[in-house]
């Protein structure tokens, strides 16, 4: 028995292997998942012995899901549902609003507010913050200016110089006897040990969402937090595309331009931006959160009334609400759609919906980076363009530097900025939110940045396109196939 071991060992490991990819096939079918990602499963645990499996492993299974998620017990407190109360909209309030200014776009606050429980908020001023270093300069002089409290939750911190200014402040704001709480992505994070102990002994809890083994060889495991929030005192948020990195920043010896969108929100909006952060902070530090204090939870008014909602999504929601209010003002839009993204990899509703508008008469534009960071999300995103062509839109490729912004403008009244990608990932996989916008004035601001962008971008001559080499469409066919797990 030995021997025969010996002899045809590698035929007894590719029969387990089978097995074993018999087994999952059987579970994926029963998921009763996106076709699209069945079959890519399936094609991988076939085709590819071993690589398959081990796909399967990181990406496909489920149990982390289910083990992992269900953490609501914040939204149960007494004081979240009253805030929630207080700031929901009952339908004659929101058929007044529909008259008053919202028109057709009142169906956009609907599906968020029956979906994802997201309050309409009026009373905020918003502050669009265009790359890193104006959003960088703004928000570390509202954490020095803190009172009370510091939520921070981003999915990459790193403690090289803007890093470091930023973790320094929080140790400085903790030694105050400021309550500090900071949380990372263990995958996107990378903080020194000399600082992680700089952080404890200067009183900062410091969490990191769902620790992996390897940290630098899974940057796709699923399930990250992609979120970038700040939240000072609970009067002032930030949400948006920025990371805490130097890689964010535009510094004078900087030789590659990184284009980023954030916003600084002050009023209602961050309500929901802290319940979002203490939902998360209950899971990161494994601790039941028994009583709220409403001092994260301050009434100081508004000075402007810019309505607000703060959309959320991830394994945790039961749906998918990011890409539903994006879908949702695709279908309701009048004159036009101006989205921007570093990577495009949407699924095949979201392709139609763009589609339809187009052939609609509605001018739609989409606005990608000329090179990206990522040579399969480059080519997976190229097999997409022939789709919009084909409805002519119009597909924009920016070319001062890499353009990192996750936003989108619709008819002078929708925008929303967030950490959302407009890719499976972010849509379907990963913890994302955006800060959802009615607002004729932020409209046009983001029209007007959009606009701008342009002028540093390259229109796709879709003549010029249909021309490429059969080696790059195989490169597109072979990175689509790979779609549904980017």
């Amino acid at each position: 028995m030995i021997e025969l071991l010996k002899d045809d060992w590698f035929k007894l490991i590719i029969v387990i292997n089978y097995l074993l990819a018999i087994s999952a096939v059987i579970t994926i079918l029963f998921r009763n998942i996106n076709p699209t990602k069945t079959l890519t499963y399936i094609i991988a645990l076939v085709f590819f012995p071993f690589l398959g499996l081990l796909v399967y492993y990181l990406f496909g299974q489920e149990h982390r899901k289910n083990k992992i998620f269900n953490r609501k017990n914040v939204l149960n407190q007494n004081i979240i549902k009253s805030l929630n109360e207080s700031l929901e909209k009952n339908k004659q309030e929101l058929d007044d609003l529909e008259g008053d200014f919202l028109n057709d776009k009142i169906r956009l606050v609907r599906l968020l507010q029956k979906s994802d429980k997201a309050p309409l908020t009026r009373c905020n001023t918003v502050d669009i913050l265009k790359n890193g270093e104006v959003k960088f300069k703004r928000l570390f002089e509202d954490l020095r200016n803190a009172k009370h409290h510091l939520h921070i939750e981003y999915y990459i911190v790193k403690d090289d110089e803007i890093g470091s200014q930023l973790l320094n402040i929080l140790c400085d704001k903790a030694k105050e006897g400021l309550e500090v709480r900071l949380s990372v992505d263990d995958v996107g994070a990378s903080i020194s040990n000399k600082m992680k102990t700089k952080l404890k002994d200067s009183g900062v809890q410091l969490y990191s969402f769902m620790p992996v083994l390897f940290p630098k060889f899974t940057g796709r495991m699923n399930y990250r937090n992609h979120r970038k929030v700040a939240v000072i005192d609970g009067i002032i948020g930030y949400v948006g595309g920025i990371n805490v990195s130097d890689d964010y920043v535009n510094k004078p010896d900087r030789k590659e331009y990184w284009r980023d969108t954030s916003i600084r929100i002050e009023g209602e909006a961050v309500v929901t931006l802290q319940v979002q952060f203490l939902i998360n902070w209950q899971f990161v530090s494994d601790s039941n959160i028994e009583n709220i204090s409403k001092d994260y939870f301050p009434n100081k008014g508004c000075k402007d009334n810019v309505a607000v909602q703060i959309a959320a999504s991830g394994p945790d929601t039961d749906w998918a609400n990011i890409m539903d209010v994006m879908f949702s003002a695709i279908t309701s839009a009048n004159k036009y759609i101006y989205l921007t993204t570093p990577y495009f990899i949407p699924n095949d509703e979201f392709i139609m919906a763009l589609q339809i508008a187009s052939r609609s008469g509605i001018e739609v534009k989409l606005l990608i980076p000329d090179e990206s960071d990522s040579w399969i999300a480059k080519h997976a995103t190229n097999s997409y363009l022939q789709r919009l062509f084909d409805a002519n839109i119009k597909v924009y490729r920016y070319t001062k530097g890499f353009i990192h912004a996750k936003t989108m403008v619709v008819d002078d009244m929708f925008s929303t900025i967030g950490t959302s990608n407009m890719d499976y990932r972010s849509f379907k996989i990963n913890f994302e939110i955006n800060a959802v916008i009615y607002d004729k004035q932020t409209s046009e601001d983001m029209k007007t940045d959009f606009i701008a962008d342009l002028k540093n971008a390259t229109e796709m001559i879709p003549e010029e396109w249909s021309k490429r080499s059969n080696a790059k469409k195989l490169k597109e066919a072979y990175c689509k196939l790979w779609a549904p797990l980017l």
